[in-house]
C-alpha cells in the first residue's frame, strides 16, 4: 500500500504547483529594481543626438520611461494609448527608450504614428536596457521625484494597467 502512496503524493504535489503556475499572470515578473534607483545614464535624443539626456534632469518629479523600438509590434498597440492619455494631460512626463533600433526607423516610426513622448533616447546596443533588465519590448518604468523606480510595466500598458495601477501610484507619489 505505501508503495502505491509516494507516487500519489508525488502527483498531488506536481498537479498543485502546476494550478500556482497557471495562475501568474506572466506580465507581472517581480523586478529586482522596483524600490532601488534607477540605472544612470547618460544618451543622445533621437530628434536631435548632438543633445543628450539624463535621468537626473529629471530629479523633483515624477515621470514614466517607456521602452519601445519600430520593429515591436507590442509598441504599436499600446502607442495610441499612451498619445491619447498624455495629450489628456493625466501621465506625467514620459521619456521614450528606443531600444535597439536605427535612428532613421524610430523618426520615421514617432512621424507616422504620433509622439507623445517629453523626448525620446536612443539605446541603440540596448545596454541602458539592460541595466533596467528589459526583457523585451515594450516595458515600461515609473520612477519617482527621488529617481527610484516604483512600478513596472512588462508588456502594453493599457487603460486598465494605467487606470488600476499607474495613475493611482502617480497620484501618490506626487504627494
Amino acid at each position: 500500500m505505501n508503495r502505491f502512496l509516494l507516487p500519489l503524493g508525488v502527483f498531488i504535489v506536481l498537479v498543485a504547483l502546476l494550478a500556482v503556475g497557471l495562475g501568474l499572470n506572466p506580465r507581472e515578473v517581480p523586478s529586482p529594481l522596483i524600490g532601488k534607483p534607477a540605472p544612470a545614464f547618460r544618451l543622445a535624443t533621437l530628434a536631435h543626438p548632438e543633445k543628450t539626456f539624463t535621468p537626473a534632469e529629471l530629479r523633483g518629479q515624477v515621470w514614466l520611461l517607456n521602452v519601445w523600438a519600430s520593429w515591436c509590434v507590442s509598441c504599436r498597440e499600446e502607442h495610441p494609448v499612451i498619445i491619447d492619455y498624455a495629450k489628456s494631460g493625466r501621465l506625467p512626463p514620459v521619456i521614450g527608450l528606443n531600444y535597439k533600433d536605427k535612428r532613421e526607423d524610430a523618426l520615421r516610426w514617432l512621424a507616422r504614428y504620433g509622439d507623445p513622448y517629453l523626448l525620446s533616447v536612443a539605446d541603440a546596443d540596448g545596454r541602458v536596457g539592460i541595466d533596467f533588465g528589459v526583457y523585451g519590448v515594450p516595458e515600461t518604468f515609473l520612477i519617482d521625484k527621488q529617481g527610484i523606480i516604483r512600478f513596472k510595466q512588462i508588456g502594453p500598458l493599457t487603460p486598465e494597467v494605467l487606470e488600476k495601477k499607474i495613475l493611482p501610484l502617480v497620484k501618490e507619489l506626487e504627494r
